[in-house]
């Protein structure tokens, strides 16, 4: 969070704009719509790859920065990164695309004209979920304006911290090997259960940004979000029936994690308020770790069973 609120605080300035995208880790979501009015800066949310809403966002505001995770947080949207680019680019907006969930093994939002790159480094960076840390890459000029910031601000990474994340790195390519593998494994297999209503991971041809995301990305990685048939407490029974994750809001370790974005992220909102940003009540997210594929899959089809 602080690369992402040193990010803006830096680059965008009092009366600036922004525009972000409606699928959105709720913290980044909320200092934008929450706080940063209070410095007058604006905020258009539009839906991921609502090109149409963008154009007509940045004809109607002097819009500072774009800002979008791709893939997105908890539905797994892909944002076509080079055709924001033009069209902000073309209007002079920064484009800053969040990779946590593709990290730089899967995708290169860079190279596809991204003037910056966010990492949640807490994420699949670091690898073993034991690091607090963030990271951000891109052009020199805009980096240092955002380290000059981010030195008045004081969120500096611990020495031991840093060694973590180091350590991390070393074994980037291969966990994320092993993610991607087990991650379309799972997906197709939970597509094809009775008890699944949805499964959303951009590796399937269902998911609604597939073509995109085959485009400008080499593997879909290791978080799977699907929906339980049934209610909010039929996707809670299945939560209680797992046996190898850990139910824990984090993603992109070694173990693997699951969890209710309806209950651990957005329990305070109440149904119609999470109705209303597209939060659903059986909801899962599903952090698929590095453990044997078949292991993962027995314990979600025993798991499964439980479901009523």
């Amino acid at each position: 969070m602080n690369s992402v609120t040193s990010m803006l605080l830096s680059l965008v300035p009092a009366s600036g704009h922004i525009v972000t995208t409606s699928d959105c880790y709720w913290r980044t979501r909320q200092f934008m719509q929450q706080f940063l009015p209070k410095m007058n800066i604006g905020v258009t949310v539009i839906k991921p790859n609502d090109l149409e809403a963008l154009e007509a966002a940045l004809n109607a505001q002097k819009v500072t920065l774009f800002f979008s995770e791709s893939p997105t947080n908890p539905y797994l949207r892909c944002v076509d990164i080079a055709a924001i680019t033009k069209a902000c680019h073309a209007k002079g907006a920064i484009v800053c695309i969040d990779s946590t969930f593709a990290t730089p093994i899967n995708s290169r939002a860079l190279s596809f004209g991204a003037d910056l790159v966010l990492h949640s480094a807490t994420k699949y960076l670091a690898g073993h979920n034991d690091v607090l840390a963030g990271a951000l890459a891109g052009k020199k000029e805009l980096v240092e304006q955002v380290r000059t910031f981010h030195h008045i601000m004081g969120g500096v990474v611990d020495p031991h911290a840093a060694y973590l994340l180091m350590r991390g790195i070393k074994t980037l390519d291969l966990r994320v090997e092993r993610h991607n593998a087990s991650g379309i494994e799972i997906a197709k297999r939970l597509e094809k259960h009775p008890k699944i209503d949805r499964v959303w991971y951009p590796g399937l041809e269902s998911h609604p940004d597939h073509s995109i995301a085959k485009g400008q990305m080499s593997g879909y990685g290791g978080v799977v979000s699907f929906e339980v048939k049934g209610d909010l407490w039929a996707a809670a029974k299945f939560i209680d029936s797992v046996k190898i994750p850990y139910i824990a809001p984090s993603l992109g370790g070694v173990e693997s994690l699951i969890e209710m974005p309806a209950v651990q992220s957005y329990w305070a909102f109440g149904p119609e308020k999470r109705a209303q940003i597209g939060i659903k009540e059986n909801l899962i997210r599903f952090s698929i770790g590095v453990e044997h594929v078949e292991d993962v899959w027995a314990d979600l089809a025993q798991a499964l069973e439980q479901v009523p």
